[in-house]
């Protein structure tokens, strides 16, 4: 640098003894002296004390970015950590769901073949106890009609042979006879 310098001022002073129009543009040399040591005083100061400023305030602020973006990468990692959680639950509950509609399914099909069976069995025991209601009802009938046939027949007798007849013996009678009718049929 100093070489540099040392020859500008070599140039400004041959070309300020040859007379030409470069002095116009360069500086006196003192003069261009005076402000390279106020530059180079200048910049001392600056490179000893602004520079670790500025450089403590990058460094400060580097770290908080750094430490941002580690926070950053931390929240992601947590937030797809959760993100696998809530899809993972999700899955659980669509599979819990799914067993639950298939147990009340179930459960719906067994309700109904019982009620099926319940109905089934009622209706079995309706129809028995009719069957039942209708041999009562039959053998009843039976019986008040036997009862008639013989109380018709006995009073028949009586008016053909015109006096009383013993009833409880000509009922036997009655009796015998229709149950031979019975056996036949």
């Amino acid at each position: 640098m100093l070489y540099a310098m040392s020859t500008v001022l070599i140039l400004a002073e041959t070309e300020a003894e040859e007379g030409s129009n470069i002095g116009l543009v360069l500086p006196d040399p003192y003069e261009l002296v005076a402000g390279i040591i106020a530059f180079a005083i200048v910049f001392f100061f600056v490179w000893k004390w602004a520079f670790p400023a500025i450089n403590r305030s990058l460094e400060s602020r580097q770290q908080a970015i750094s430490g941002q973006l580690k926070e950053a990468e931390t929240a992601k990692l947590e937030a797809q950590s959760l993100l696998d959680d809530y899809r993972a639950q999700l899955a659980t509950a669509k599979s819990e769901a799914d067993r639950i509609v298939e147990e009340a399914r179930a459960q719906g099909d067994a309700v109904r073949a019982d009620l099926v069976s319940k109905s089934e069995a009622e209706a079995s025991q309706i129809v028995a106890k009719a069957r039942v209601d209708a041999a009562n009802e039959k053998a009843r009938a039976l019986q008040e009609a036997r009862q008639e046939v013989a109380d018709l027949s006995i009073d028949l007798a009586e008016k053909v042979v015109g006096e009383n007849l013993d009833r409880a013996a000509q009922h036997g009678l009655i009796e015998r006879y229709l149950a031979d009718l019975e056996r036949m049929a």
